[in-house]
C-alpha cells in the first residue's frame, strides 16, 4: 500500500509529486513520439480517452470477463504506457498521465469483476501512481475511492474506510462534487460492512448532500456519469441490507429506478440480487423470488465472477425455503450453470 500512503502524504500538486516532463522544446500542441517520428497531440489523447470510456461502458454492460475488455489492456500496454516514455510539453504530459491512469483504473475494475483480484490491485496501484505523476488530484481521489470499494468487496472494510476517508480529505478542495459524493458513498458502504449504522447513515447523508450541490447542467467527465442519485439509492440498498435493515433496503431499491438502462445491465442485476437477499431478511419469499428472477434474467447476460457470487448469496439466503417449488427451481437453475462466469468465458 506504499503508493496509497505516498499519495495521501504528498499532495499530487506538490513539486515532488508531478513528473518532470521536458518543457524546453517546441511550444507546439503536439510532441514528438521518438518511436514513430510523428507528433503526439490532441488526437492521440482523444483516442485514449474514447478507449477508456468505451471499455467502461462494455464493463458495465457485458461484465469484466467479456472478450471485449481485452482491448483495454492492449490499449494500456501497447499504446498509452509507451507514450509516457516520450518527451512532451508539460501540459500534454499531465493530460497523458491522467488518461492513462483512467485506462488503468478501468482495467483494474474489469480484472476484479472477472475474478482476478491480484491483477486488479496491480492496475489500481499503477493508476494511482500515474494520477500522482500527472498532478491530477481529482483522478487520484477517484482512483483511491475505487480502490476502497474494491477493498470492501474483498472483505477488508476497515482498510477501505481509511482509504475512502483519506481520498475525500485529499480531494476536498480539488475534486468535483460528484467524486466527493462517491468517496462519501464508499465510506458509508465500508461502515455498513463494519456494522456501524449511525456512521453509515451519516456518510450516506453527506454523499447525498454533495450530489444535491451539483449545479444543474454542470459538465462532469463521462467516466463519472453513473454517480447519480439513482446510484446512491442502489448502493443504499446494499448498505441497509448489510446492516440487516431490510425495510429500508427495499425502500431504497425502489428509489433506484426502473430496469431500463441497457448500459447498466450488471449494476441493475446486482441490485436485484441484493434486494432479493434483503427480502429474505424480511421473510418475504414472494418479493425475494421476484427480485431473484429479475437478477438472474439480467446477470445471465454478463460475464462476471461477481455476478455469480451475488447469486450464490441469494441461494444461501433462500435455503430456509429450499422446499418451496419456486425457490427450488431457482436453486436448480443456478446449479445447472445458467450464468456465464469469467472462468467460462476463458
Amino acid at each position: 500500500m506504499l503508493p496509497v500512503t505516498r499519495w495521501l502524504a504528498v499532495p499530487a500538486d506538490s513539486p515532488d509529486a508531478a513528473a518532470s516532463p521536458d518543457t524546453s522544446g517546441s511550444a507546439s500542441t503536439g510532441q514528438e513520439n521518438t518511436s514513430t517520428g510523428r507528433l503526439i497531440g490532441a488526437e492521440d489523447l482523444k483516442e485514449l480517452t474514447d478507449a477508456a470510456e468505451q471499455a467502461r461502458v462494455w464493463d458495465a454492460q457485458f461484465g469484466g470477463a467479456n472478450w471485449r475488455l481485452s482491448s483495454i489492456r492492449r490499449c494500456l500496454n501497447e499504446r498509452a504506457l509507451p507514450l509516457l516514455d516520450t518527451r512532451h510539453h508539460e501540459a500534454t504530459a499531465r493530460e497523458l498521465f491522467s488518461v492513462t491512469a483512467e485506462l488503468s483504473r478501468v482495467a483494474a475494475w474489469a480484472a476484479f469483476d472477472s475474478g482476478h483480484s491480484a491483477a486488479a490491485q496491480q492496475h489500481f496501484v499503477q493508476a494511482l501512481r500515474l494520477a500522482r505523476a500527472g498532478g491530477d488530484i481529482e483522478m487520484g481521489t477517484y482512483v483511491l475511492t475505487t480502490m476502497a470499494l474494491h477493498t470492501i468487496l474483498e472483505g477488508a472494510p476497515d482498510q477501505a474506510l481509511d482509504m475512502a476517508q483519506g481520498a475525500f480529505h485529499r480531494g476536498r478542495y480539488h475534486a468535483s462534487r460528484r467524486v466527493l459524493a462517491f468517496a462519501k458513498l464508499t465510506e458509508a458502504r465500508a461502515l455498513a460492512r463494519m456494522g456501524d449504522a449511525t456512521g453509515a447513515s451519516t456518510a450516506l447523508s453527506r454523499a447525498e448532500s454533495w450530489l444535491d450541490k451539483i449545479t444543474p447542467g454542470a459538465q462532469d467527465s463521462p467516466r463519472l456519469s453513473y454517480v447519480t442519485h439513482s446510484r446512491l439509492a442502489a448502493d443504499a440498498t446494499e448498505i441497509f441490507r448489510d446492516l440487516r435493515k431490510p425495510k429500508a433496503a427495499l425502500g431504497w431499491s425502489q428509489q433506484a429506478g426502473e430496469l431500463s438502462d441497457v448500459h447498466q445491465t450488471r449494476a441493475v442485476g446486482l441490485r436485484m440480487a441484493v434486494a432479493a437477499t434483503a427480502a429474505c431478511q424480511a421473510r418475504d419469499l414472494d418479493q425475494a423470488l421476484d427480485h431473484t428472477d429479475q437478477a438472474l434474467a439480467l446477470l445471465q447476460r454478463v460475464e462476471s465472477t461477481r455476478a455469480r457470487t451475488h447469486l450464490e448469496d441469494v441461494a444461501t439466503a433462500l435455503m430456509p425455503w429450499a422446499a418451496e417449488p419456486r425457490a427450488t427451481a431457482f436453486l436448480q437453475r443456478l446449479e445447472q450453470g445458467e450464468l456465464t462466469t469469467g472462468a467460462a468465458a476463458r
